[in-house]
């Protein structure tokens, strides 16, 4: 009756009926937003994670360890800097899953670093924002438009302004899922804002996209992230996805000589006898020479004496080789 009646004219309504108006998402920021703009996942999360983790192994917006330790470690540093902020990782979390789907399920490598770079669309303007080339192409490696980078997706005049080192390696890096957490932490705490705020929360995720339906996206899932997750190892392909050395792999030593190996110098392939051990003790068996080298040694005639006083004819020389 409340719906009905309050679509009627003015004055229909008795004030102890009338519905309190819902108050409109704080403005977003002048300027480009934080991402541009570009396409986001607009899945929604499931409605019992975790009986929904266990049917399929694998759901939809598990967290990668590294991914998960990114967002964790933002968290903290925020916690130091900027402790009126009151920024939690599942804010980070949420803003991930939309813009990225956790860095396509963690393809990084164990530094954070994506294994294959993640761009949005060239900002050339019609359902996008018009926004020209900022860094000659340094992070997009496009020099005539800028595009969203990395798995927070900041486009290159963003990044310029809010990027940060969240590894320690001194070097702020939007395809490293730690540098871009905690600049997307910086982001959303500035202005002195107080997450804990709902109107400063809309206001922050609103900067990232000027959309009423990211700001629905992003709040679901943030939800869904305050109410459980589950951690899940970082995606299985990543290694096999590497980009290949530019200079080939050592080849391991064969156990067999290699087929096409020329053979050395010398008349003949045969190696040579190894030499005896000097400890070794001298052979027993006797040289035995040649049968072409044996002088031929004349026997003894012998002599056959028959019964009755016989004796064999004489048959000529023997001789013998030993």
């Amino acid at each position: 009756m409340a719906a009905l009646t309050a679509s009627q004219a003015p004055g229909a309504v008795s004030a102890s009926q009338a519905v309190e108006p819902v108050p409109k998402p704080a403005p977003a920021e002048h300027g480009p937003s934080v991402s541009g703009d570009t396409p986001y996942r607009t899945d929604l999360p499931p409605l019992r994670p975790r009986k929904a983790a266990s049917a399929q192994g694998a759901p939809g917006g598990a967290l990668p360890a590294t991914v998960f330790a990114a967002y964790r470690r933002a968290e903290a540093e925020l916690a130091r800097t900027a402790p009126g902020c009151r920024l939690r990782w599942q804010l980070l979390a949420a803003i991930g899953q939309v813009e990225s789907g956790q860095a396509r399920g963690g393809r990084v490598t164990p530094d954070g670093t994506t294994v294959t770079p993640i761009l949005g669309p060239r900002l050339t303007g019609g359902a996008y924002a018009v926004v020209p080339d900022t860094d000659g192409g340094a992070y997009d490696g496009d020099a005539a438009y800028d595009r969203a980078v990395g798995p927070m997706q900041f486009i290159p005049s963003t990044w310029a302004h809010w990027g940060a080192d969240g590894n320690g390696d001194g070097h702020a890096d939007p395809d490293n899922v730690y540098d871009a957490a905690l600049a997307a932490g910086r982001y959303l705490c500035a202005g002195g804002r107080d997450l804990s705020n709902p109107a400063d929360l809309d206001r922050a995720i609103l900067g990232y996209n000027h959309s009423d339906a990211y700001l629905r996206t992003v709040r679901a899932w943030y939800a869904y992230y305050l109410t459980g997750h589950r951690v899940v190892p970082d995606a299985s392909g990543a290694s096999r996805d590497r980009p290949k050395p530019s200079r080939p792999k050592t080849p391991k030593p064969s156990p067999k000589p290699s087929e096409d190996r020329k053979p050395g110098p010398g008349p003949s392939r045969t190696p040579p006898a190894p030499p005896a051990s000097p400890s070794a003790s001298p052979s027993r068996t006797p040289d035995v020479p040649k049968a072409s080298e044996t002088p031929l040694v004349p026997l003894p005639r012998p002599t056959l004496t028959l019964p009755g006083g016989g004796v064999l004819p004489d048959p000529g020389p023997l001789t013998s080789n030993g």
